[in-house]
């Protein structure tokens, strides 16, 4: 660890002695440490495959179809991923109740995995570990969904109304959920610490919480392995591993 990282991460640790209440803000960059691919980075899945749009989903049986192949093949991988160091220092804050919310743009339950509580975590993006109807909101497990998908080659359809079931996540095109966005808002504004955690913070509408709890008064920190776009008002900016930064401003293994 260099000199430099030292003081970042000690200065990270007053931070959070003296914070009353703080928010963490998490991207991609937490879960890759698991190894959960970032979808963005080359090599990624959107560079493999031209992400399938809401409207299409809705419109075509065969967009469908291809939506829920695709989950299929990647779910063995993705299932079989692990809260790493970044999420359980994450989980010790909440604890701690030094951190209010967390506020999350990925989609794979890691925080709530690593023992923060389901209410503690709002998630922008939705969560991929499930399946809902669009028309009813019935909550479906995606083993029977993959049972169903596998024996009948169609996509699913509820099993209470008929209608359409799809990941309870937000897709491009999609509406953001209204009830999240408005959680986010409540905690950002309530914060007086606001940590970003491995977002390259170029998604809007939820790159701009970062930017309200700076406006709103709150201590800015940005820690990503890459430079963002909000590097310029930060208060304070730390690149290097996410694990191994917050578990050392934290104490956690």
């Amino acid at each position: 660890m260099t000199d430099s990282l030292d003081h970042e991460i000690k200065t990270l640790r007053s931070l959070l002695d003296a914070s009353a209440q703080a928010v963490v803000f998490t991207g991609a960059g937490i879960s890759t440490e698991s190894g959960i691919p970032d979808f963005r980075s080359p090599g990624g899945i959107w560079t493999k495959f031209k992400p399938i749009q809401f409207d299409e989903f809705m419109a075509s049986e065969e967009a469908r179809r291809e939506y829920w192949r695709r989950h299929f093949s990647l779910r063995g991988e993705l299932g079989k991923a692990e809260p790493n160091r970044g999420h359980r220092a994450v989980t010790h804050l909440v604890r701690r109740e030094k951190v209010s919310h967390v506020i999350t743009q990925n989609i794979d339950g890691l925080h709530q995995n690593a023992g923060v509580p389901a209410d503690k975590v709002i998630e922008l993006h939705g969560n991929a570990t499930y399946a809902e109807c669009l028309d009813c909101g019935a909550h479906h497990e995606l083993d029977h969904v993959r049972a169903v998908f596998e024996a009948e080659e169609a996509p699913p359809t509820c099993d209470y109304c008929g209608g359409i079931v799809k990941l309870a996540t937000i897709s491009f095109g999609q509406a953001m959920p209204e009830d999240q966005m408005a959680r986010a808002e409540q905690a950002t504004l309530a914060a007086d610490l606001f940590i970003v955690l491995g977002s390259s913070l170029v998604v809007f509408p939820a790159a701009g919480f970062p930017m309200l709890a700076k406006r709103n008064g709150a201590t800015l920190v940005i820690v990503n392995r890459e430079a963002t776009d909000l590097d310029e008002i930060a208060d304070v900016v730390i690149n290097g591993e996410l694990g191994t930064t917050l578990g050392a401003a934290t104490g956690v293994n």
